[in-house]
């Protein structure tokens, strides 16, 4: 299996799953024509796409996608009906793809309908997980997000986490003005910064790097719970998930 990131719009990326026979997976196509670009000089076969939600950005070269290809099966939760998925699925489904199976979890918080698929080492989490960051919550609650994180570290360390924005840096930032003196903190931010400057990406990450990097993962972290008490008490691990993404989005 070769994984390939094809960028589009700003900072999205499109992910392409493929086999040595040129057989693929596309992971939310927000635009054609980068994809068509990229199918074309890898004589890539399209089998399926993978939806993760709704979002225009995500879903906006589905129509022409299909129109190019009439037998691709679009996969999608029930809020990409009416994005071109052809067919609805949803956590707990199971299915066959490139000789692999793919998991599908139901992953609530930036959108309500939203989930993730995952073979092993392979996770395409969308808008939910981003390398230091959690996506924004415009439909669901910190509650479900928290939930749906818990659910993503419940996977192996060697877990790719092929999300779909170039946001590391931003997220690093955040992190550090809460624990400026994290080593690796600062020893992630510098390679980030590295590879931003010769424009490489940041991305696939590792859950294990996550782990370490990721303060949305670090909610019974010592040295964060010391600088959430400075402002507030929370005891619980769900509160402190909300009150680091309140933060975030006035960053």
């Amino acid at each position: 299996m070769d994984l390939t990131s094809i960028p589009a719009f700003q900072d999205n990326y499109i992910w392409v799953l493929s086999e040595d026979d040129g057989r693929c997976l596309i992971v939310d196509p927000g635009e054609a024509a980068p994809v068509l670009k990229a199918l074309e000089e890898n004589h890539w076969q399209p089998v399926a796409i993978l939806l993760t939600h709704h979002h225009n950005d995500h879903v906006g070269g589905v129509e022409e996608l299909r129109q190019k290809f009439p037998n691709i099966v679009v996969y999608g939760p029930a809020e990409t009906q009416h994005k071109g998925a052809t067919q609805i699925v949803g956590e707990g489904d199971r299915l066959p793809l490139l000789g692999q199976e793919f998991s599908v979890f139901h992953t609530p918080g930036h959108t309500l309908g939203h989930i993730c698929y995952f073979s092993e080492p392979y996770l395409f989490c969308g808008d939910t997980m981003f390398s230091g960051g959690c996506g924004r919550l415009f439909e669901g609650t910190a509650d479900q997000m928290f939930a749906s994180f818990c659910k993503i570290n419940a996977l192996p360390d060697d877990t790719l986490i092929c999300c779909a924005h170039e946001y590391t840096s931003g997220n690093i930032k955040f992190a550090l003005s809460l624990l400026p003196e994290d080593p690796d903190l600062n020893e992630y931010y510098r390679k980030v910064n590295e590879l931003r400057a010769k424009n490489q990406k940041t991305l696939p990450t590792t859950l294990k790097i996550e782990r370490r990097i990721n303060v949305f993962l670090r909610t019974q972290d010592n040295d964060l719970i010391e600088v959430i008490n400075k402002e507030t008490t929370l005891q619980q691990a769900s509160a402190r998930f909300a009150w680091l993404r309140s933060k975030k989005d006035n960053f």
